[in-house]
């Protein structure tokens, strides 16, 4: 579609129901909280963005919920909350990392012919953002891009985990519950905190039939310049393409590189001890 014709279209749509009103209002509020607003008196916000004050709480409390918002403590009214920044940050972000990562997962899907992924942490998952298969083999990956799976028990979630300190990982999961998807996948903190260690020591995550029966995939995490795990890369196909000893170590070492080569084109200087931990961290 030509852009002005884009540019008239939404122009006119500007006047008309294709505007939805509550969404424009939860955009007003979260405007007039980033310029000052920290929203302490609620009549006066009420009626600076023309609503009822039994909508603005609907809004502040849908927002909180969602992270958009965070409250400053009793009193404090509200604040820009993490999980908007994160998201602004992570859009602007991933268009380096995405850019500079394609041609090397092509690369490293047509010479291993695997299918080839890049993933990032968000919440207790794992979203696929590339996707590259090679052609003509035996076994396809049916994962898509914009795909998540569960951290915990997928290896690209798993070995940025790996990387980051105990704590942090302690408080991602908070008291949440770490289903199984097979009958591998760790379902306490402590099997999870095990499983990490075996990763972070061998600098990579391996599945053999561990989150699919029958699919094996290994996974290195890929470091940005301060050496904090940003993302990860994995290959996945048949477990018989795996079973080879010296196939196995082929596979093993290309992701390695692969995630390294990546890695120093977003600044990464490595090697460094995972995440910038001190060595008390390592151990905690």
């Amino acid at each position: 579609m030509p852009d002005t014709l884009r540019e008239n279209q939404l122009g006119e749509a500007g006047d008309s129901t294709y505007l939805s009103p509550p969404v424009q209002r939860a955009a007003r509020l979260l405007r007039h909280i980033a310029e000052g607003d920290r929203v302490t008196n609620m009549a006066a916000t009420a009626r600076a963005l023309g609503i009822n004050r039994t909508t603005l709480l609907r809004l502040l409390t849908t927002l909180e919920a969602e992270r958009f918002i965070e409250s400053g403590g009793p009193g404090q009214g509200w604040r820009i909350g993490l999980g908007l920044i994160g998201l602004a940050a992570q859009s602007f972000f991933s268009q380096d990392l995405v850019q500079t990562a394609v041609p090397i997962i092509t690369r490293l899907a047509e010479a291993l012919g695997l299918s080839a992924h890049l993933g990032v942490l968000d919440g207790l998952e794992v979203v696929y953002v590339v996707r590259r298969t090679p052609e003509q083999v035996p076994y396809v990956s049916n994962i898509r891009v914009g795909s998540r799976l569960p951290a915990h028990a997928a290896v690209m979630g798993r070995i940025i985990l790996a990387y980051l300190p105990p704590q942090r990982v302690r408080e991602i999961f908070g008291a949440s519950s770490l289903p199984a998807s097979t009958s591998h996948t760790p379902v306490t903190m402590q099997q999870l905190h095990a499983r990490l260690a075996e990763d972070r020591a061998q600098g990579l995550a391996w599945s053999d039939g561990f989150f699919e029966v029958g699919i094996s995939s290994v996974a290195a995490a890929i470091f940005d310049a301060s050496g904090v795990p940003v993302a990860a890369l994995n290959v996945s196909g048949q477990t018989a393409t795996f079973n080879d000893p010296a196939r196995r170590e082929r596979i093993g070492r290309a992701v390695r590189e692969a995630a390294e080569e990546i890695s120093r084109r977003l600044g990464w200087v490595g090697p460094a001890t995972p995440s910038n931990q001190t060595r008390a961290e390592v151990v905690a």
